[in-house]
């Protein structure tokens, strides 16, 4: 793709396979989880699921969110996975820091960071416990976008899952997939980008 030259009012963007590289740790949580829940293929799973929101997808798989005790089990185990996720190592992918420096910029999110040797961004982060709906809704985004004090459509949403870039699409952003953990024809498929890359490195 040529180089483009965009002008927007803020960055938003995901974090796990965007800016870090929680793979191992991903695959480590769904493998525990799986064995516990009697779920099928984990990496399978990890893949369906890659950009969600946990708690929507342990809803789903491994149905805890039936009975009284639902919610206090569903915090339970989204702490449980998270701790797992976070223990694999969370790395920094390429071209992160460098472009994390360049612009101004819960637990699991300043962990995951921290782990991977990143700064937190100095306006913040938002995470699924700020909204009520997660990817692949435009509620993420719009509540970035929110915290920024911009317009959605005047944000650029970078992402690398099919579902975080519908969200972000239809929070009326442009979005910029990032081919890290998906490939790039299943997100153009998927999710009509308009702006690809192959890595971090190249924005």
């Amino acid at each position: 793709m040529p180089e483009q030259k965009i002008i927007v009012d803020a960055i938003l963007f995901d974090m796990d396979g965007t800016l870090i590289d929680s793979t191992p740790g991903v695959l480590k949580a769904w493998e525990l989880f799986c064995k516990d829940y009697s779920l099928g293929d984990s990496e399978t799973i990890a893949h369906e699921t890659h950009g969600r929101r946990l708690y929507d997808t342990l809803k789903e798989y491994c149905k805890i969110d039936e009975g009284r005790e639902a919610p206090c089990k569903c915090t339970a185990e989204i702490d449980r996975f998270e701790d797992e996720v976070i223990l694999g190592g969370p790395v920094a992918l390429p071209g992160t820091l460098e472009l994390l420096n360049r612009v101004p910029s819960n637990k699991y999110t300043p962990g995951a960071l921290n782990k991977a040797g990143l700064p937190i961004p100095k306006i913040g982060y938002v995470t699924s416990n700020d909204v009520s709906k997660g990817k692949p809704f435009p509620d993420p985004y719009l509540a970035g976008a929110l915290k920024c004090g911009v317009d959605a459509k005047n944000c650029l949403v970078v992402e690398d899952a099919v579902s975080g870039l519908t969200a972000g699409r239809a929070a009326g952003a442009k979005v910029l997939a990032v081919c890290t953990s998906t490939p790039k024809e299943r997100l153009l498929a998927g999710a009509q980008p308009g702006l690809y890359c192959p890595r971090l490195a190249k924005v």
